[in-house]
């Protein structure tokens, strides 16, 4: 029985880690999206934030500069989306399709100019990270039976990053539900014919949408290349942002189910880690690609609509154009 409890704590501990991009990625396309502005581009904006992030941390040798970096670069990006599709007035889907292919290939290109390993970046020592914060008491009580490793190894332990994802949810609840900004921001995105009409400009509410977009990207992507990992690797959001945007749609655009939906993409993305060269009774060892493919698996049934009908702001994907 303890070894199957502790395997779960495994799993629940891995879990966490690994949603924790999924958590800041689906938040930044909840505000875009509540905003009318279809985010498409959450995958470039992880990767460029993450070279940044990167990059920044490697040189200076501060992970705080480097998640400035990386805000930086992701607000950056985001704003260049917001000048093609509201400035603009281009197809978003289209534009956010093209931020994708550019830093794909632009952080590849630049990692290999800049360090000449291939597109990576050096390793990153110890310092230069954001290391793991144990909580008062998790020594204490590490033995206690259940509760012990539970707090020990899964609620304590991480960086500091995962527990701001967290408290990203209800502060993410609390500005769009019970703020102005957050009322305009989701009017804008059902009737900006209306928003307008009241006098608010509806481009500098979908710009502001994007920069609080691109600072929780920013987030995203620092926390792969220099909390998670030790260095930037080519591609290595490896499609979390089109995972993070099937989380966005399954959670009907809302804060608290958008955390639960990735935490199950998290699990199941654990899951198939520890599920690598294990026995199943009746089968056997079954491909390790088989549990590798669970969450893209699920965010095609997701994205197909078959989980049920998810209906996203009234004017997304719809430039704006101010009547005369």
């Amino acid at each position: 029985m303890t070894d199957y409890y502790d395997l779960l704590i495994s799993i629940l501990g891995s879990t966490i880690r690994l949603s924790i991009p999924l958590i800041f990625t689906a938040l930044a396309g909840l505000f875009s999206e509540r905003a009318g502005i279809f985010d498409i581009g959450l995958e470039g904006k992880m990767l460029a934030s993450a070279f940044a992030a990167a990059c920044v941390a490697s040189i200076s040798g501060s992970p705080w500069a480097g998640l400035g970096a990386g805000v930086f670069v992701s607000v950056s990006v985001g704003l260049l989306h917001g000048f093609a599709s509201i400035t603009n007035r281009g197809n978003q889907i289209v534009s956010g399709v093209a931020i994708n292919f550019l830093m794909a290939g632009l952080t590849i290109v630049l990692g290999q100019a800049w360090f000449g390993q291939g597109g990576r970046t050096p390793t990153l020592p110890a310092a230069s990270r954001f290391s793991a914060i144990t909580l008062p008491g998790a020594d204490a009580i590490r033995d206690v039976p259940f509760i012990g490793p539970l707090y020990a190894n899964v609620i304590s332990g991480n960086n500091i990053l995962t527990y701001l994802a967290f408290l990203a949810v209800p502060i993410s609840w609390w500005i769009l539900y019970r703020t102005r900004f957050g009322l305009r921001l989701r009017a804008v995105g059902e009737n900006p014919g209306a928003v307008d009409t009241a006098g608010i400009s509806v481009e500098w509410l979908r710009y502001r949408s994007l920069i609080v977009a691109g600072v929780l990207c920013g987030f995203s992507g620092t926390y792969l290349s220099i909390a998670q990992s030790a260095a930037f690797i080519n591609n290595m959001s490896a499609g979390k942002g089109y995972i993070a945007l099937a989380a966005l749609i399954f959670a009907k655009w809302k804060p608290v189910p958008i955390m639960f939906t990735c935490l199950l993409f998290g699990f199941l993305d654990a899951f198939a880690n520890f599920m690598q060269g294990k026995t199943i009774p009746g089968i056997g060892e079954a491909p390790v690609q088989i549990f590798q493919a669970l969450p893209y698996i699920l965010t095609c049934i997701l994205l197909a609509g078959f989980i049920g009908v998810a209906k996203p702001p009234k004017a997304g994907g719809v430039p704006y154009t101010k009547e005369r």
